[in-house]
Order: structure tokens, then sequence, then C-alpha cells
């Protein structure tokens, strides 16, 4: 009885405070997560206040509100959503990932924390908070083609984090980090976690769509959520994550297509034990230690906004998002939350890092909620700021570069085309994998082998380093070949038809495929090998990328220079000279028919014909420069030149202003090209058979689908 007393007593000063917390929380217009840790720390050890809660109680409750929020991002995600957020937001989503693991694990080294506390340390930066993100969108209105990118990339991020927990569960619970031990519970993960899901996908999706169809909520949660804890009690006895067992779970129901039936079910579940959970992160809180801390806090802080910021900005422009909306997503996601908490957490419970750590990303996590809203606010302007700031050549490269994404993205591909890109992304990651495998074991065994070799070799120590190093590198070498060749191969292969004329674009993917495996490859190596080998060589990697991407930028404007003189002649052609022109704008015509349309495409690098636009009198984009219309933005197609006084300006920049009479060229998909026509134009647009036929073969964009719900 005593202990029943005992578990209501702090069930009741738990949810009481928090109650308050959020209240207060609400109605000054913050996050409710920073509500829930002040209710922890009220509740905590560390402050001299008469509502101490047992916590015990409260640790073996909040892990019933991890297993609940694991289960609830699960639902969200299916087969069918991944594979359409993978060509964009799981670029970002790696190459973001990878970037702020390595910059966590340099910070860690650099403050003298041990090898495995800046591994937690990167881990726990590297991930986003889907629910503060999900709470600032919603308040702030945000643009929904914003929205659905930063969305996908927290797909990404939750499964990189699933699989990041399970990794290091196993190996901190283990022998630490040596070579075998690593590669054997990897081995026993990958067959479990395989046996597991093939298993689930012939039970579960049959079963949760048997139970939905008899109507009754009731036993759809009951079996949903003993599924759930079925699952996750079996990661435990196999001595995984139980958020490994939760999250498996929900993808699985997620399968059945009743996902969100469920979901809707179990929110007020989920919410009261999320709550609990947060409390518990509260009262770990330590508040002499942060303070004691205080320099990591800072600059971590600094290192998750800006980090991820480069991060997500790289990743965007690769994949075809532009400078605007790229920045814009990276701000978007510059803080931390509650995967950061499970990840340090699990550290602290497998008491591989000392008490200090959990404090400091709550900190960060702390500092960061608060900095989001204002940081999403002024996105845009930082967006715009950067934007104008970028050279002329290289902006102008990159919105042709992202409108080229577009069309061949919306263009109709052949079963062949598709297949081969599958079989190519396939043994990219496979070689990858590898590649990493090699520089991860080779990392562990190195001390071994320098031993080894110097014993054999009767070599000195600098000696038998230079020789494992070589050896090393001349092992790797097949595996970074590979990498190289696949990368260009789905560069080709994304160009299509266009792939001869669209080289130097096409360059540009495997210039950002390459970066991220690199980049994924330095990270996995870099507690390994000396301090600053790996900070070097990402310099090393970035540096010789940007030269490559500016000297592409600078032969794709020379080809595109070139093109300026035929761009004027269809225009020409068109119109029959200035005079005919001149008619044209007084009957107030916005869009231009095209002759030698045959010729553009080839000409344009894969860019296809460009629709001739006029800027006609009432226009909102007379007197507007490029950059005040953000064009590539609002409607995906972008501006390849600008024709004024029978004088082309081709690749202009953000700053060139439009006057009534220009007439615009402008490329991309279909869609994007009647918004841009919209745009410009003061009456309704009519129909127009030059696009229609320079764009045959292309389709309309299909109707976004729904958002990821956050959970």
């Amino acid at each position: 009885m005593h202990d029943v007393h005992e578990f209501l007593k702090t069930l009741a000063i738990v949810l009481g405070v928090a109650a308050i917390t959020t209240v207060v929380f609400q109605r000054i217009r913050k996050p409710v997560i920073l509500g829930y840790l002040i209710a922890g720390l009220i509740v905590g050890p560390h402050l001299p206040l008469p509502l101490n809660a047992d916590p015990t109680t409260v640790r073996t409750l909040s892990e019933l509100g991890v297993i609940l929020l694991m289960f609830a991002i699960g639902l969200e995600l299916n087969i069918a959503k991944l594979v359409r957020v993978a060509p964009t937001a799981g670029v970002i989503g790696v190459l973001q990932v990878a970037l702020m693991m390595f910059a966590g694990v340099a910070v860690g080294r650099a403050f003298g924390w041990t090898q495995i506390e800046s591994i937690f340390a990167g881990a726990a930066i590297a991930m986003s908070s889907t629910t503060i993100i999900a709470k600032v969108f919603e308040e702030l209105k945000v643009a929904p083609a914003l929205r659905e990118l930063v969305y996908g990339v927290l797909i990404v991020e939750d499964i990189l984090a699933i699989l990041l927990l399970a990794v290091m569960t196993t190996v901190a619970s283990g022998s630490g980090l040596d070579a075998t031990t690593l590669a054997v519970t990897t081995g026993k993960l990958v067959a479990f976690l395989v046996g597991m899901v093939v298993v689930g996908l012939l039970i579960v999706p049959k079963l949760m769509r048997a139970v939905v169809k008899m109507g009754r909520p009731e036993t759809t949660v009951v079996t949903s959520i003993g599924l759930c804890f079925g699952l996750a009690h079996a990661c435990a006895a196999m001595h995984y994550s139980v958020a490994l067992g939760a999250f498996v779970a929900g993808v699985l129901i997620s399968e059945s297509g009743e996902g969100h039936t469920v979901e809707h079910l179990i929110v007020p579940i989920r919410d009261m034990f999320a709550a609990i959970f947060f409390v518990s992160v509260g009262m770990l809180i330590d508040p002499a230690l942060a303070l004691q801390n205080w320099a990591a806090v800072l600059v971590l802080t600094v290192v998750v906004i800006v980090g991820k910021v480069i991060g997500v900005g790289l990743g965007g422009i690769v994949t075809g998002c532009g400078v605007r909306t790229s920045v814009q997503a990276g701000l978007g996601l510059s803080q931390i939350g509650e995967f950061s908490f499970i990840i340090v957490g699990l550290g602290a419970t497998l008491e591989v890092t000392r008490p200090f750590l959990f404090p400091v990303a709550v900190a960060v996590s702390a500092i960061t909620t608060l900095t989001t809203p204002a940081l999403v606010k002024r996105s845009e302007a930082a967006a715009k700021y950067v934007d104008d700031r970028v050279p002329r050549r290289i902006g102008a490269f990159i919105s042709l570069y992202s409108a080229w994404v577009e069309r061949v993205r919306k263009a109709p591909r052949s079963s062949t085309t598709g297949a081969r890109l599958r079989r190519l992304a396939v043994l990219l990651v496979l070689d990858a994998a590898a590649l990493v495998a090699l520089l991860v074991g080779g990392g562990m065994l190195r001390g071994r082998i320098e031993q080894a070799a110097a014993a054999y070799f009767g070599l000195g120590p600098r000696a038998a380093q230079l020789l494992v190093f070589t050896a090393a590198a001349l092992v790797a070498l097949p595996f970074v070949f590979g990498v190289v060749r696949l990368t260009r191969g789905i560069g080709l292969a994304v160009a299509g038809v266009d792939r001869a004329a669209a080289r130097p674009i096409a360059l540009v993917v495997q210039l950002g495929l390459l970066v991220a495996v690199a980049t994924v490859s330095i990270t996995a190596v870099e507690p390994f090998v000396p301090a600053g080998l790996g900070f070097l060589l990402l310099v090393v990697l970035v540096g010789l990328a940007v030269v490559a991407f500016v000297r592409t930028a600078r032969q794709f404007e020379v080809e595109v220079q070139a093109g300026g003189g035929l761009v004027l002649d269809l225009l020409k052609s068109k119109l029959g000279g200035e005079g005919a022109a001149r008619a044209a704008h007084a009957e107030g015509h916005a869009a231009l028919g095209s002759a030698g349309a045959n010729e553009a495409p080839a000409l344009l690098l894969g860019l296809g014909a460009p629709r001739l636009l006029r800027i006609v009198e009432g226009s909102s984009a007379v007197g507007r420069t490029l950059g005040e219309l953000n064009l590539r933005a609002t409607t995906g197609a972008a501006v390849l030149a600008i024709v004024r006084d029978g004088q082309a300006s081709m690749m202009p920049g953000p700053t060139d202003r439009l006057e009534v009479g220009d007439v615009v060229a402008a490329v991309g998909s279909e869609e994007a090209l009647s918004s841009a026509e919209a745009l410009f134009s003061a009456t309704e647009p009519e129909p127009e058979p030059y696009a229609d036929a320079a764009e045959s073969g292309t389709r309309p964009r299909a109707t976004t689908k729904d958002d990821p719900q956050p959970a």
C-alpha cells in the first residue's frame, strides 16, 4: 500500500507542476517543452524545494514516454513516403547529420572529453526537434514548399537517429570501441532488424486492417499499443534500445494503411507520457554543472545554428532547392530536442558518459528552442541577404541548375532509366558502406597494426605509422574509385536524354553525392585518427568541391552566353523586329511564340526551350529586381536572359531590375513556367503553343501530398 501511495504522490506532483508550467508557457507563447523541463527542475533533486518526486518512478514512466514517442514517429513513416523524400531530403539529411556529428566530435575532443562522450555529443546535436519545429511552423504559417522540405529532412533524421541509438546501445554496453565487437554487434543488429521487419510485414499489416475493420476504437488502441510494447520488449531482451522496437512497430502499422487512424487514437496517451518524459529530463538537469561548462554550452549552441544552416544549405543547393529555400530550411532546423535528450540519456543510463553531458545538452536545447521562432520569422530576410550577396555568376548558375533539376524530376522516365538509377544508388550505398567499415575498422585496429608492422619490419613508430597509412590508402582506393564512378553514372543517368548537353550541370549532382559520401566517411573515422586530421581532410574536400563548382559555373556561363544570339534571334523572328515588338507590347501580349525551337534545347544544356514572357504595363514585376521577385522560390522557374532594346543580358543576377517592355526568357517545368507567366502578366495568360511544343513529353506537377504530421 505504501508503494502505491508513493506512486500516486509522485504522479500527482509531476503532472500537477507540469500542468501549471504548461499553462504559463502557453500564455507567454513559448514552446511547452521548456515548461516541462522547468517542471522537472522544480520537482528534481537539484533545487531546495519541497516538491521532490521519486526519481525511480519518474524514470520508469518516462521510459513509457520514449516508447510512445518513437511509436508515433514510426506511424508517420511508410516506404512510399521514404521513397518520395529520398532524392532531396535524403541527401540533405545524410549530409547535415554527418557534418553535425563531425562538428560535435571535434568540439568534444577540443574540450578534452572522452572518445565515447564526443560521439554522444555529436549524435545529440545532429538531430533537430520535430515537436518544436511543428509548433513554430504552425504559429508562423510557413509556406507549404518549405514545410514539406523541412519535414522530409526530419523524417530522414528520425531514421538515422534510430539507427544511431541501436548501434550506440550495442557498442556502449559491450567492451567499448573495439573493431571485433563493433563488427559482431552490427551484424547481430542487422540480422535482428531484418528478421523483425520481414516477419512483421507478414503479420502486422493484415492484423491491423482486420482489427480496424471491427470498428471498435478501444480494440484498435489496445492492439496497436500491445504491438508497440511487445516489439519494444523484444528489443530490450536482445539488449537493444526499446526506442528501436517501438519505432519499427509504428512503421509496420503504417504499412497497413491505418497509421493515421491509430495515431489519432493514441494522441492523448502519447502526450501524457511524453510530458512525463520531458519532466524526467528536467529532473536530471544540474544547474551547477551547466554553469561550470558554460563554454561548451555556448560553443555547441553556435555550432548547432551555424552548422545546420551550412549543412542543410549545401544539401539543398545540390538537390535543386535553391539558395533561399535552403537557407530558410537550415534556419528552421537549427535546434535540438527530444532525440538529443534520448541520446544523451542513453549515455548516462549506460554509464559511458559523465554527468555533465546531460545538462550541457539540455541547456543547448533550451537556448536553441528559444532562438528558433526568431530565426524562422527572420529566415526570409536572412535568405534574401545571403542570396543577394552570392556572386552573380554563381547565383545565376544555382538558379538555372535548380530549374534543370525541377524539369528532370517532373519529366517522365522510362522503366529502364529508373531501374538503372536504382541499381546505381544501391551500388553506391554498398560501396560507401564498405568504405566506411574499412575506415572505422582500420582506425580501431591502427595501434595493433602499427605495432605488428614495426616488429615485423623493424621500423620506428613514425615509419610504421606511414607504412600503415599508405597500405590503408591503397586498400581503400578501389572503393573510392567505385564511389566516383557510381556518382558520375547517377549524374548522367539523371540527365537522361539530355546528358550529353547537360554534362556541366549533371556534374553538380556528382559533386554533391561525393561530398555527402566523403563527409560520412570522414565523420565515421574522426574519433579514431589523430586530432585535426579529419578536419584537414574535410577542409580539403570542401575546397576541391568549391573549386570544381566554380569552374563548372564559369564553363556553364560561357556556353549560355554563346546562346544569347539564338535567344535574340528567336525573339526577333517571332516579333519581326523592333516595330513588331512595339506593336505586340501595345496589344498587351505577355507570352510569345518562338521560331527555332528545335535548336534551343540542345544549346541550353538540358534546360529545354525557354518561354519568352513580356513585362507589360501594370505587371507586378515592373520596377522590381529579380531578387525581390524571388522567381525561383515563388514559381520554380529561372530567368535565363532579359532582352531589352534588342540586347540580350544572359544569366542576370538578383539585382537586375525589370522594366515595361522587357522580354524575359524563363526555363523550368511546365507548371513553373505557367506560374511565372501569371506573375509577369497583368491579365490571365493565354495557352502557350510554343511551350507546349518545347516541353512535349513532360507532365504537369502532381498535386502536393499531405505534409507529414509531426509527432
